[in-house]
């Protein structure tokens, strides 16, 4: 259990450096301009990794892990 703790422990900060990323990409892109337009791919492309590559894989551990206790 405690490494499937560490794991979703790993996802979560994964998810704030994600976020972290995007939000600097954006302050940077925004300096000095009232543009949407230029962010908009930043923001979508931020949302869609954030999706794949943090909550694909923290649902699939949790319906593991709820089968496992099901089992049990």
């Amino acid at each position: 259990m405690k490494k499937k703790a560490l794991t979703i422990g790993g996802l979560i900060i994964g998810s704030a450096i994600i976020w972290g990323a995007v939000i600097i990409a954006c302050s940077w892109k925004l300096k000095g301009t009232e543009c949407y337009s230029e962010i908009q791919n930043i923001l979508v492309f931020g949302t869609f990794t954030h999706l794949i590559l943090i909550w694909a894989p923290m649902g699939a551990m949790f319906a593991k892990l709820k089968k496992e206790n099901k089992a049990d």
